[in-house]
């Protein structure tokens, strides 16, 4: 096994990432959206955003690996992976001579296909990577690569400043930036695999009664239980998002429009039990239009956001008709 030298700035380097505060706190849905994403676009059963601390490499999101928080420096591949600008790409552990004989490779979790993409501060230190582990070997496409590099651009987004932050901080889920930035990779993938997906254009009925009712905090807490309600009923992989005011998004990944309603009764039982239970003296109520991904016909994320508006406009507009 082959331990990683240090990077030549390494004392900025360590300063640089301490100064972030960021290393053992607590996992952040900012963070494990993004490995959870990582693990479902590109079909491995781990991925972490790691930061490589001076006898460490800790891990601040991490799906995958059970209840890992670290390892050591020594035996990290992550480690060799911030010595480098680009990726580092191993298609088989077993025949590296750096790993060949790395006790994660030897024994559990067995790992034989890694790939890592470094994380950048602001400030152009090497703090850690993004990156994807297998138990089998595998290639690594130029599309692939050109993904991963993408979705380490998030993370490293993520622990920029506030202003450069993907999540809507009322309601925990993805602002319209980063409901974007999310969706378009998914969207790629989907358009790649050939696999269906499906977009989600909700509204909440009444929302501006709620407002003026009962108060702009109680109308805060209808959206913020309206996003719980979503995130709680659909997959880890489903790409949540407020794109502003009352409208939320969803793109369902690998679904397809028949299996929409099976989806939205789950989701409108959650919303059943949950106007039963909350003692609001309103009930949370929403339109929806559903779309089913077509690159044929939608060129772009927006033209498909578009549609799922008008279908939504569509359902709130048949709502309001008269029987």
């Amino acid at each position: 096994m082959r331990i990683a030298e240090l990077p030549a700035n390494e004392a900025a380097r360590i300063d640089a990432l301490h100064s972030l505060r960021i290393l053992d706190t607590p996992r952040e849905e900012r963070f494990d959206r993004l490995t959870r994403l990582a693990r479902r676009l590109f079909d491995v059963p781990m991925a972490v955003v790691t930061m490589i601390d001076v006898h460490r490499q800790w891990f601040k999101s991490c799906v995958g690996m059970g209840d890992a928080t670290e390892t050591s420096r020594d035996v990290s591949f992550c480690a060799h992976a911030i010595l480098h600008e680009g990726l580092t790409i191993v298609p088989d552990a077993r025949l590296d001579p750096r790993f060949a004989d790395n006790p994660q490779v030897t024994g559990e979790p067995f790992i034989r296909f890694y790939a890592g993409c470094p994380i950048k501060s602001e400030s152009g230190f090497t703090l850690g990577t993004l990156c994807l582990v297998d138990t089998r070997p595998r290639a690594f496409e130029a599309d692939e690569q050109a993904l991963l590099k993408d979705l380490a651009a998030m993370v490293e987004q993520e622990l920029a400043t506030v202003k450069l932050a993907t999540i809507d901080e009322l309601t925990g889920v993805s602002n319209r930036r980063g409901f974007e930035s999310l969706a378009r990779h998914a969207m790629a993938t989907g358009k790649r695999t050939g696999r269906p997906a499906c977009m989600l254009g909700f509204d909440l009925n009444h929302f501006k009664q709620i407002n003026d009712r009962f108060g702009h905090a109680e109308g805060d807490l209808a959206l913020a239980d309206f996003a719980g309600l979503l995130l709680t009923s659909l997959r880890e992989s489903d790409v949540i998002g407020r794109l502003g005011g009352d409208e939320f998004a969803v793109f369902l990944t690998n679904t397809a429009q028949s299996d929409v309603p099976v989806v939205l009764e789950h989701l409108q039982g959650a919303l059943q039990v949950f106007n039963q239970s909350a003692g609001r003296q309103y009930q949370l109520d929403y339109c929806v239009g559903v779309v089913q991904y077509d690159p044929q016909q939608h060129a772009d994320l927006a033209a498909l956001l578009h549609s799922a508006d008008l279908a939504m406009y569509a359902q709130k507009k048949a709502r309001r008709a008269p029987a």
